[in-house]
């Protein structure tokens, strides 16, 4: 079984959610909203980045996937995570759009939503640019 890459992973995951949950908190007027949606994010952000740095412990928890043309690739693998992330971050927001009450609405458009999946997918790549930044606990 491959390796795992946990803290990294963890760090680099609640840095993305942070920053989504920001964006959420700024378009949710309901406190409790905010509080879920904000929790949302932050989850989801780990797990999707968790697949995204450990690629060889999904292929080796999932032998499937490898044989799927084109997902085998660890590379084009990372983007499909990314790309999941960024329709559950769209889908998520359009959710919001619809709902009535005191909710205002969401801001994300797809550009946040595909920057936000991009962060995820380059997650492997970025996290030697971010790991100087972190406590020595996280590293």
């Amino acid at each position: 079984m491959a390796q795992m890459i946990i803290l990294p992973a963890v760090a680099m995951g609640l840095i993305i959610g942070i920053y989504e949950a920001l964006v959420v908190h700024r378009d949710v007027t309901v406190p409790t909203h905010r509080m879920g949606h904000a929790a949302h994010a932050l989850i989801l952000s780990i797990v999707f980045v968790f697949c995204s740095m450990n690629a060889d412990f999904v292929y080796s928890s999932i032998p499937a996937l490898k044989s799927i043309p084109l997902l085998g690739n660890v590379i084009v693998f990372r983007i499909a995570v990314g790309l999941l992330a960024a329709i559950k971050i769209h889908a998520t927001s359009l959710a919001i759009k619809g709902t009535v009450g005191s909710t205002r609405g969401m801001g994300e458009t797809w550009i946040h939503s595909i920057l936000i999946g991009g962060l995820v997918a380059t997650s492997p790549y970025l996290y030697p640019l971010v790991q100087p930044m972190l406590p020595t606990w996280l590293k």
